[in-house]
């Protein structure tokens, strides 16, 4: 297992998030008054690259955003993160992606977002070589092809990958791609037809070379393991924001992966990361900072 700090190259969509803090999601069409608001970057894969960008790795994103205010606004956090933004492409003539979420005082959110239709999806937007010296690769199913241009490249170079299938994806083939999979309980659910996620799983798993997992919140997590489910329980936490709670698993994981964690320590490497991202409000701004994980686990 590798000491120094690995290098994760992430692929997918960064946005810009409002967040905002109520005492219950809305149900009604009413004006309602937040009692706190966060402005954070957000998107599976910005999400993921800032995730771990806190747990010590070397980050390069590869994103799509428009030529709008709200793109130096992303950039810009990336930056202070320590993020390479060499890769994001700024797109002219389209728009950013944003969404508004409210958290309410469980901690449960409510996403609302906007994506440019238009925003070009061409994988030549991937840099050529840019999975080089790279220990894993991260990707989603937001920008499908720049999954299926990185993945197989991934896996050409004999490195760990993980893809976010937070739904169920437009090309099924794409879960076949990288070596290791987090399905998301409604994704997997609407890929299965079936709702007890290990049975799901196992069904999925028949046929798979490739290490397939699911998280489920405050359940934990299943992943297999040498044909057999096994179940992680989530880490106890008082929850305040699950608002990028998986991405941050799926970026730990990464991490883990790249760092040559064994599939069981990666695994709980993950949920350790993602329990504590809940602990605080505002989207990133819960993300942990390595020590924090690790003192979390010494005392599992």
């Amino acid at each position: 297992m590798t000491t120094k700090p690995v290098r994760i190259v992430c692929a997918g969509i960064a946005t810009l998030d409002f967040v905002y803090g109520l005492d219950a999601i809305p149900t009604v069409p009413l004006k309602f008054r937040t009692h706190r608001m966060e402005l954070s970057g957000g998107g599976l894969a910005g999400n993921a690259a800032t995730a771990c960008a806190r747990l010590g790795a070397h980050v390069t994103l590869v994103a799509r955003l428009g030529d709008d205010p709200f793109a130096g606004m992303i950039t810009e956090e990336f930056a202070r993160e320590g993020i390479d933004i060499s890769a994001i492409r700024r797109c002219p003539g389209h728009r950013t992606p944003v969404s508004a979420v409210i958290i309410d005082d469980a901690g449960e959110r409510m996403v609302v977002s906007y994506s440019d239709p238009d925003l070009p999806t061409d994988p030549a937007l991937v840099p050529e070589g840019v999975e080089r010296g790279a220990d894993a690769i991260y990707a989603e199913t937001r920008w499908i092809e720049a999954a299926l241009t990185l993945l197989p490249r991934a896996r050409d170079a004999g490195i760990p990958s993980v893809l976010d299938a937070d739904r169920r994806p437009s090309r099924p083939e794409v879960t076949t791609l990288a070596s290791h999979v987090g399905f998301s309980a409604q994704a997997l659910r609407d890929l299965t037809g079936i709702d007890d996620l290990a049975v799901a799983l196992a069904h999925a798993a028949q046929d798979a070379t490739n290490v397939l997992a699911v998280t489920d919140g405050a359940r934990g997590c299943w992943y297999m393991d040498a044909g057999a489910v096994v179940h992680l329980p989530a880490f106890p936490v008082k929850a305040v924001d699950t608002l990028g709670a998986g991405d941050t698993w799926h970026g730990a994981l990464a991490v883990a992966l790249g760092e040559g964690q064994p599939l069981a320590r990666a695994m709980l490497f993950a949920n350790a990361a993602a329990a504590l991202k809940c602990t605080e409000f505002g989207g990133r701004k819960g993300m942990p900072r390595r020590e924090r994980v690790d003192a979390l686990l010494a005392g599992a």
